[in-house]
């Protein structure tokens, strides 16, 4: 049932662009199914769009042509998503449970989205390490666990761009260890959305690279 569906906010034209009718097709699937699935809260309808596909896309700028993991993949928040909005980025889905690997198939194929391969794995088996150019990851664990799980999948140069709660500094402070250890660069915590979104929605984003040599 998606009578409860969240209208579409005005600022989603302006984020997927020509796009658009693609991320209406996914939240529109993820209404229908999400629930019977377990992908999504029986309370998410009123706010799939704002908390969930806008925060989701947020991200889409940070990217760069090139190859990126997502991790956890779970609904497609935010790799369907950023799929969407960069059409020319190539993105592997990193799902290791087997009826979420079958919903990110299913939707990559329904909505052709070309740029768009699934792999059942966890992040730590995954067969990717030094592959990517970067890795994305939304909810999935505290820094310093998504760290060690995300980190090695990277190449030199690569990035981290992690979504996270607004408790991401005291993760940071938390995990300080890991970053040394992965020889972490550069982190950051960048807040997107601002002025566009409801400042309780909007994006943060932990970025680091890994550095070369």
């Amino acid at each position: 049932m998606t009578e409860n569906l969240e209208p579409e906010p005005a600022f989603a034209a302006e984020l997927f662009g020509e796009t658009l009718p693609k991320a209406r097709a996914f939240t529109e699937a993820l209404a229908k199914h999400g629930e019977e699935l377990g992908l999504i809260g029986p309370l998410e309808l009123p706010r799939l769009w704002t908390r969930h596909i806008i925060n989701s896309g947020l991200v889409a700028p940070l990217l760069r042509p090139g190859h990126v993991g997502d991790v956890g993949s779970g609904a497609g928040l935010p790799g369907l998503v950023l799929a969407i909005a960069r059409p020319d980025v190539s993105f592997t889905l990193i799902e290791p449970m087997e009826r979420r690997v079958a919903w990110l198939e299913q939707q990559a194929a329904e909505l052709e989205l070309t740029n768009v391969s699934v792999m059942r794995a966890r992040a730590e088996e995954a067969k990717l390490k030094g592959a990517l150019d970067q890795v994305t990851a939304r909810a999935v664990s505290a820094l310093r666990t998504l760290i060690p799980m995300t980190a090695p999948l990277l190449k030199p140069g690569g990035e981290l761009v992690l979504m996270k709660g607004a408790s991401v500094e005291q993760e940071i402070a938390g995990a300080e260890k890991a970053m040394r250890k992965f020889r972490l660069r550069d982190a950051e915590v960048i807040v997107l959305g601002e002025g566009k979104v409801d400042e309780r929605e909007v994006t943060r984003v932990f970025r680091a690279t890994v550095a070369v040599g």
